[in-house]
């Protein structure tokens, strides 16, 4: 009863909002994703299923970090990020941009930072860091693992020379020689990266030390507000080809392919991926007190000194997921917004 509820009301503004004079559907949608990414959807993405759930044109524009994506959304150029890093999308948050976060991408483990093989350092004398110069992309999930292994080992980073590079640049100045660490992700980049330096922490101790990470989905306040159908069957289409892989190797090809990556490194980067069901979504993250509003609320904490957990939770949306029962509060409320919905759109068409 309460999803037939949650669905009518969906349903009833979706068509009014269709027939209603000088409101319409966006024609085509923009949607941001990284390369040397490569999750399960872009299967979806490359045999036009997307396209076909959404009914308009889908235009794929690569970026290279989330930060990149978040000024790209806030210039009205893209509508829709994939795999955006949680941490760029807090920190728009905490400036104010308008934004909501609808699901999540991918589960992770940490990004690595590297370490020139020369330097001899790891671990165990990780405070030989302090001093030196770094490559990371700031802002970014990179940027949450570095200062997240830093304090863990207790490493002062503001004797350190922090560079902001994104990780193919990052990846070659660490090869150069120019920066004696790189924080980096993408399979490539990590492969590059690999050849010269080690990873300051093994997968084991990033698993000791609690340190992970997860990308999300996230879109433009207007863009959801405009066009609820177009992001409810984008949704839809990624829980679809997500449900749908098998990991075989003519589907790591095609993934590979759209990634710009190799069939080798593109199955190591899967291998370090989990992709989460619906029913995950709804059960450990955007349930109260769910990985997605802590995990922002940590990060707001780790970047700026302070956290509004309140304004952080007001852009978390996980009505585009499906699946989650709502509260009888939940459904007074989404009534009420029908009601003055209606009662707007009926003005409008006097």
């Amino acid at each position: 009863m309460i999803s037939m509820v949650k669905n009518a009301a969906a349903a009833t503004v979706g068509a009014m909002l269709c027939l209603a004079p000088g409101i319409s559907q966006a024609e085509e949608v923009n949607v941001a994703f990284f390369l040397q990414w490569p999750t399960p959807n872009l299967l979806a993405k490359t045999d036009g299923s997307y396209a076909d759930a959404m009914g308009v044109d889908v235009n794929w524009v690569d970026f290279t970090t989330g930060t990149a994506m978040t000024e790209a959304m806030l210039a009205g150029d893209i509508d829709i990020s994939y795999s955006q890093g949680l941490a760029p999308f807090v920190t728009a948050i905490q400036q104010g941009a308008p934004l909501k976060m609808v699901g999540i991408a991918v589960v992770y483990e940490a990004n690595d930072c590297f370490v020139r093989n020369e330097l001899g350092i790891d671990g165990s004398n990780a405070s030989e860091l302090e001093g030196k110069t770094v490559a990371v992309p700031l802002n970014t999930m990179a940027d949450f693992a570095f200062r997240k292994y830093m304090d863990h080992y207790g490493v002062d980073t503001s004797t350190m020379t922090i560079v902001d590079q994104a990780p193919p640049d990052g990846a070659k100045s660490l090869a150069d020689g120019a920066v004696d660490m790189a924080c980096v992700f993408g399979g490539v980049d990590t492969a590059s990266a690999a050849e010269v330096g080690t990873a300051i922490m093994t997968s084991e101790q990033k698993v000791d030390a609690g340190i992970g990470s997860f990308d999300i989905i996230s879109v433009t306040e207007k863009f959801a507000t405009e066009n609820p159908e177009l992001v409810q069957a984008f949704m839809d289409a990624t829980a679809e080809a997500n449900e749908a892989w098998k990991g075989t190797q003519e589907e790591i090809q095609i993934v590979a392919d759209a990634s710009g990556m190799n069939l080798k490194d593109t199955t190591t980067t899967l291998a370090g991926f989990v992709i989460p069901s619906v029913e995950d979504q709804n059960k450990n993250f955007f349930n109260e007190g769910g990985n997605a509003a802590s995990a922002a609320a940590s990060l707001g904490l780790v970047f700026k000194g302070d956290s509004d957990g309140s304004q952080i939770a007001k852009t978390i949306d996980a009505s585009f997921l499906g699946g989650a029962e709502m509260s009888e509060a939940e459904i007074l409320s989404e009534l009420t917004a029908l009601k003055a919905r209606i009662d707007e759109l009926a003005d409008m068409l006097k």
